[in-house]
């Protein structure tokens, strides 16, 4: 993998780059679509490639190890090629299970024992075993095996925990050099910056994970119900630190605002189910503000559902349209939400690049956050 840092925001940390790898470039800052289990939610792949059109999608180690299991994409030759996605794809490593399966897992300086939600089977992942499960999956960009805190989470628990990631960082690294490829790519590996949100905790981890030298670098622990500011606060601690030569990754960021505020403080790329959950439930996001589209207000709306065209759906159907397939329970209107949405976020991180660019990136930010922090 490489990354060239083409451009930096004179007022603000913001950067403009491209990722190259083997499926492919990735122009940030960029957005992930999540595809939890092989598949964006609610989306065609072709729908996917030809009107949301991400560089890169995201899929959930824990969840493709259960289903459909390693075995299975091997004799499929990979993610890529069982998914039919020939672009680029990051796996996590199952660390945020650690944090949201609290109730069914024990963790261990060895690993975490998990019970599948699934069947109530037990499987032990480990920094080793981990790796070997992201090289089988195949994904371009693979994860170290972490910790995610939970919020709150006391000093002393943080503290902890942060250094037992580093210890299994290392595990995951030294994993990594005597295991060879599956497939006939590469595959760059991904450090993730704990702390919970403690500053001096922050700075600590931030230098560790600088020091092994990664191909990127990734922040996790935040948007576990933080406010906002202490997510904003612990990214600026952490980019002060990190490299300017390697892509920053935040991972399970945001809302839109959130995405802005952090591009801002010099963070490349982006995931979050909000974009597609949120379609699921009614909820729009647009340049103006977010829309219920569930409202009594919108049954004889009969305007298009967004003017601004960010995919064919907006144009297509009318507000009035959508408010009736979600009162009537047709799936067709949740799939034509999350294409909106997604639409919505990849055209975001796009024109947030093109203003980096031009070098106006503050005050265009500052405007849209001020436009979008509404309910229409």
């Amino acid at each position: 993998m490489t990354f060239d840092l083409l451009h930096t925001d004179p007022e603000t940390q913001a950067r403009a780059g491209k990722i190259q790898t083997d499926h492919g470039s990735i122009e940030t800052p960029i957005f992930m679509p999540v595809g939890t289990q092989a598949t964006v939610k609610a989306v065609h792949q072709r729908e996917l490639r030809e009107d949301i059109n991400p560089d890169i999608i995201l899929g959930n180690t824990y969840h493709l190890y259960l289903r459909p299991h390693t075995d299975i994409l091997k004799k499929a030759g990979g993610i890529h090629k069982f998914m039919n996605w020939d672009r680029n794809i990051l796996t996590d490593s199952g660390g945020y299970q650690v944090y949201s399966l609290a109730n069914n897992r024990k963790i261990t300086e060895e690993g975490v024992k998990f019970k599948s939600h699934i069947d109530g089977s037990m499987h032990w992942f480990t920094p080793e075993t981990v790796m070997q499960i992201e090289r089988d999956i195949g994904a371009d960009i693979i994860m170290a095996f972490d910790e995610c805190t939970p919020y709150p989470c006391d000093y002393g628990y943080a503290k902890d925990s942060m250094h037992m990631t580093h210890r299994w960082l290392d595990r995951c690294m030294n994993a990594l050099k005597e295991m060879p490829y599956t497939y006939d790519y590469s595959q760059s590996f991904f450090p993730i910056i704990q702390g919970s949100t403690y500053k001096d905790l922050r700075k600590q981890s931030a230098e560790y994970i600088a020091g092994v030298n990664a191909d990127g670098n990734a922040i996790g622990g935040l948007s576990v119900g933080e406010p906002a500011e202490e997510m904003y606060a612990m990214t600026e601690v952490v980019t002060a630190v990190l490299p300017h030569e390697k892509p920053r990754y935040l991972m399970g960021v945001g809302t839109p605002i959130n995405i802005l505020e952090n591009i801002a403080l010099g963070i490349d790329m982006f995931d979050c189910v909000m974009p597609t959950r949120n379609a699921r439930n009614g909820m729009l996001f647009t340049a103006h503000g977010t829309i219920n589209i569930k409202n009594k207000k919108w049954e004889d709306d009969f305007s298009a559902i967004d003017e601004a065209n960010y995919t064919w759906v907006d144009t297509e159907y009318s507000k009035a349209y959508l408010k009736h397939l979600f009162k009537v329970n047709e799936f067709l209107g949740r799939q034509i939400a999350t294409i909106h949405n997604l639409g919505f976020y990849l055209w975001l991180v796009r024109e947030a690049r093109k203003h980096i660019l031009a070098g106006d990136f503050k005050s265009w930010k500052n405007m849209m956050v001020k436009q979008m922090d509404k309910r229409l």
